[in-house]
């Protein structure tokens, strides 16, 4: 197998006291990393870093205004982690913003897809609602968020992906 083709690299961003922005450029039509975002099945092979070791044990998105998703992850059910919210804003193939609920303080994820030469230019901009809380999601952030976008590179270059 050759070395997989990217664009770029990931660039992580402290951009405030509570504002994280991470950039990549995929080499794929915006639809297709959409899709890969919105897909439950298509998002559990990428989202969770294979380093961490812990695999994705379910996924559920209800992909509109006021609809739920949550992301499941462990080895064994009983002592899973679950990350949950709700879908703030879904504009197909250009948005998409969420709450992240889990920890009792609301951080806010919205990503945008645009169109770009090399494929699309994806911006994950993250509000947390302080600073101590930015500080403490940044500790694994930076490392993983590289690695969670060299596989969704990797899922975008599969076959099985449809266009």
């Amino acid at each position: 197998m050759g070395k997989l083709e990217t664009v770029g690299p990931t660039a992580v961003e402290r951009i405030s006291d509570t504002d994280l922005v991470v950039t990549r450029v995929f080499k794929a039509p915006v639809e297709r990393v959409f899709e890969a975002w919105t897909r439950p099945e298509l998002f559990k092979l990428w989202w969770a870093p294979q380093s961490m070791g812990v695999p994705i044990l379910d996924c559920r998105m209800d992909l509109s205004v006021g609809g739920r998703y949550s992301v499941t992850f462990g080895h064994d059910p009983s002592e899973a982690m679950t990350f949950f919210g709700d879908y703030v804003e879904v504009v197909p193939n250009s948005r998409l913003s969420w709450t992240n609920d889990e920890s009792g303080e609301t951080t806010v994820t919205t990503v945008t897809f645009t169109p770009d030469p090399a494929g699309t230019r994806l911006v994950l901009h993250e509000a947390y609602p302080s600073k101590e809380i930015l500080d403490e999601a940044c500790i694994g952030m930076e490392g993983s968020m590289p690695e969670q976008f060299l596989q969704l590179d990797a899922l975008l270059a599969s076959p099985d992906l449809a266009a």
